[in-house]
């Protein structure tokens, strides 16, 4: 079978590998769709924590089961999703059903070998019924996840004015469940397509370009000096980090749903007179899998809207690098097998 290696920054390269064994417990998947994300984009440029080379990146993942090794009621030939974390289930965080910060946790596409190939060897467990949906679809359930996951950990409801800071792909998706939420949302991020995107598209409350205008000044003004009760990061940018903790109100939390490698810093007083909730939000359990699904089920969801480039799997190598420039007005690229 074909794979497509990272086999170091800038470079990515086909190459041929046998079809996986599957060990016992596990299903071989032959993978429709991959979804492009930031998190492959910082493994191409070199900026990704946690990874190694070579790697074959994707973890958004969609495709059909073709064989099973063990007891399931999954069907050769039926559509699919996964859930690309991969957990041991006995330390500490599994034992109290977070799965998704697993002490051993392996990510697909990140810690071991992921999706871009033309079969995927996952557990049984990590196998998400397709509910009927497109293969485009199911590939954009996980970022979606992701993003339903940190609105549900930050415990947003109609109350709240919330900043999302970067309005890429997992912006977007705290947007939209913060939105479904009943929250105000407000949008903050340089890319003058992306802000356009999220008002047009998502239903943004405010949008803010940082390139051109004052935000301090501009979130004080909407929130008549009471400022965000939720914030929101998804830049993975630690400047843009650092520069939330201005932006927070009193009582308020921020959530960190975006990773970066470096030390974020701020003022102990500032954080401490406001009693502030500082977490942070890992990937998605299968509860917010299913929250996903439902929603783009009944039609409340309408993932085809994000896609805005495709890609077939021949042409990845001389593509890739086109999605991280701005001028492509990328929302969400998908690849194509």
């Amino acid at each position: 079978m074909k794979i497509l290696s990272c086999v170091k920054p800038y470079e990515l390269r086909y190459l041929e590998s046998p079809v996986p064994q599957i060990p016992p417990g596990h299903a071989l998947i032959k993978i429709k769709r991959v979804g492009v994300c930031g998190t492959d984009l910082h493994a191409f440029e070199g900026k990704q924590p946690y990874f190694n080379y070579p790697r074959v990146l994707g973890h958004e993942l969609s495709g059909d089961v073709a064989e099973l090794n063990g007891v399931s009621d999954f069907k050769p030939g039926e559509a699919v999703t996964i859930i690309p974390y991969f957990n041991c289930g006995n330390c500490g965080a599994c034992s109290v059903g977070k799965y998704n910060c697993c002490v051993r946790l392996k990510v697909c596409g990140v810690h071991q070998d992921g999706g871009l190939a033309e079969y995927l060897v996952v557990p049984i467990s990590s196998l998400v019924y397709g509910q009927g949906l497109g293969y485009d679809e199911l590939a954009l359930i996980e970022p979606f996840a992701i993003g339903a996951h940190a609105v549900n950990r930050a415990g947003i409801n109609s109350d709240d004015t919330v900043l999302v800071m970067g309005a890429g792909p997992i912006g977007m998706a705290c947007i939209t469940f913060a939105k479904q939420s009943g929250a105000k949302v407000i949008v903050a991020d340089r890319n003058a397509f992306r802000l356009n995107f999220c008002t047009t598209v998502l239903g943004a409350d405010l949008v803010i370009n940082i390139e051109t205008e004052d935000a301090l000044a501009l979130l004080n003004d909407y929130t008549n000096g009471q400022m965000p009760s939720v914030i929101m990061d998804a830049t993975g940018n630690l400047a843009a980090i650092n520069s939330g903790f201005n932006y927070m109100a009193h009582g308020g939390k921020y959530v960190l749903v975006g990773l970066q490698g470096g030390d974020i810093s701020f003022s102990h007083p500032e954080f401490h007179k406001r009693e502030g909730i500082l977490m942070s939000s890992r990937n998605a359990l299968r509860a917010d899998f299913d929250q996903v699904l439902a929603s783009v089920v009944s039609g409340s969801v309408q993932l085809h809207s994000f896609i805005t480039h495709r890609l077939n799997f021949v042409e990845v190598v001389s593509k890739f690098s086109l999605l991280l420039s701005p001028s492509e007005n990328v929302v969400k690229a998908i690849v194509i097998l």
